[in-house]
């Protein structure tokens, strides 16, 4: 018998409880040597005033564990709630999402047979760093954060994942053609971290068309190791076209802790019928077992509900006449599987555990950071203001422009508007304005925030301001258009 591992447990909302209950009585049918402490999450803390939706000794036992088995939950409508499940990723740095997607052909339904494709995608920062303003009437804006040490770590994590598990081939999906300097470091950071690992075949793809590919021929591909938002949606597609988004469970791992989870939502419209499919939170419960070292309980459990797909016995969400032999609810489904533990499929390729295989990998090392020569260049101004175009606006910030300063460009809505703008581009309050070094004298912060200070004076409402640099001489922006 394994020592006994704590783990906590949130029963979470909508149908959270009943799969959780579901999953409880499978891992203590199958001996896992498993010890729960459990917390109240989601809704009704959130209804409670508590914004992040979790109260402190929830955290204090996320501490204790450092695993973490959790169903679902329901996020309030409305301002001010923010997302639990990415404030969880955020604060205990699970920077990795594993999402394995696999088609149980002939017995669930899918177009793609032959599919068995491991999504990992970036969990700690992208747009979900959750940074949003609104600046003018019409314009709001999000920031992606994109930085080289978490396209680090998650990208190795995806070569150690691929190695570990015998994959063949690791794909990057990014959209550095637009975006080239936020997904552009992602692409480097993929291009030197494969060069390392010479025995597993790499590519990169652009997000648009990988996706297209994947929904298509999902056969072409083996692991995909992408950015956060990306990852989120590409996960989505792909646990679908196996047959059912239910059927996917998912690890969120980091270098201290860990949470498991199934990647579909609460589902607040079928609570309580007693109706929803548990296998997302159950094989996400395998992937813990794994995780934390019981790699027998989890072959019984994993291969037990292999043989039970085999057998057709079946949630309605995957039920089809001609297919499946039984439809069951939550409680029948679990019971089925509980009398399959020691059983293995029969068609189905079997699920072996090496003992002693973890979801994560220590001592996933950093790069040395070698600091490039950063240098002031020049600033990008932004103001609100409505009417007129670009050389009314240009006419009224170019005498105030001094101190070895030049306007350079001005555009809207990243159109460039002077000089030389079209007169059909359609203008809204939202204007930048680059303003750059003249010849090769150094910019100085003094002489940004002067021309701030006079612009200020002179009425302009300066909405956001972001500094210029070079590094190593290359532009660390992104150059405007007619620069």
């Amino acid at each position: 018998m394994s020592d006994v591992t704590k783990v906590t447990i949130a029963r979470g909302d909508g149908i959270g409880p009943e799969i959780m209950d579901a999953t409880l009585e499978i891992l203590e049918a199958a001996g896992a040597a498993l010890e729960y402490e459990e917390i109240q999450i989601g809704e009704s803390v959130y209804r409670r005033g508590i914004l992040n939706g979790m109260e402190p000794a929830a955290w204090d036992s996320l501490r204790r564990t450092r695993v973490f088995l959790k169903a679902p939950i329901t996020t309030p409508q409305g301002g001010g709630y923010k997302s639990l499940n990415v404030t969880i990723r955020g604060a205990l740095g699970l920077y990795a999402n594993i999402r394995p997607c696999v088609s149980y052909h002939p017995f669930v339904n899918t177009k793609h047979p032959q599919m068995d494709v491991v999504i990992v995608r970036e969990n700690e920062e992208d747009l979900y760093a959750g940074i949003e303003y609104r600046q003018t009437q019409d314009v709001t804006q999000a920031v992606k954060l994109i930085s080289r040490p978490g396209s680090e770590k998650i990208i190795r994590y995806a070569f150690e994942y691929a190695r570990a598990n015998h994959r063949r081939k690791v794909t990057a999906f990014v959209k550095d053609n637009i975006m080239k300097i936020s997904d552009g470091l992602f692409h480097r950071v993929f291009d030197e971290i494969a060069a390392e690992y010479p025995e597993i075949e790499h590519e990169t793809m652009i997000i648009d068309i990988g996706a297209a590919r994947l929904a298509d021929t999902p056969e072409q591909f083996d692991v995909i190791v992408t950015l956060n938002l990306y990852g989120d949606i590409i996960s989505d597609i792909a646990a679908q076209i196996t047959g059912s988004v239910g059927l996917a469970g998912s690890s969120n791992i980091g270098d201290q802790c860990a949470m498991f989870e199934a990647i579909h939502g609460s589902a607040p419209n079928i609570a309580g019928k007693g109706i929803a499919n548990p296998s997302g939170l159950i094989l996400a419960s395998v992937m813990m077992l794994v995780h934390v070292g019981q790699a027998e309980a989890a072959e019984r459990i994993h291969n037990a509900w292999l043989r039970m797909v085999e057998d057709g016995i079946h949630t309605v969400d995957i039920f089809k006449r001609g297919i499946s032999k039984a439809r069951v609810g939550t409680r029948d489904f679990a019971a089925n599987l509980i009398d399959r533990l020691g059983e293995r499929p029969v068609t189905l390729t079997p699920a072996s555990y090496e003992v002693g295989a973890k979801a994560s990998f220590a001592g996933i090392q950093l790069k040395t950071r070698n600091d490039a020569k950063k240098r002031l260049v020049g600033c990008d101004i932004f103001v609100d203001h409505t009417g007129g175009d670009g050389d009314a606006m240009a006419a009224r910030v170019l005498p105030l422009v001094q101190d070895g300063l030049k306007l350079s460009v001005i555009s809207n809505r990243g159109q460039k508007v002077w000089p030389d703008g079209a007169p059909e581009t359609f203008c809204i309050d939202h204007w930048r304005l680059r303003v750059m070094g003249e010849g090769t004298a150094a910019v100085t912060q003094n002489a940004i925030a002067a021309l701030i200070v006079r612009m200020a004076d002179a009425g302009f409402d300066i909405v956001q301001t972001a500094r210029l640099y070079t590094f190593d001489g290359a532009p660390g922006f992104s150059l405007a258009q007619g620069q």
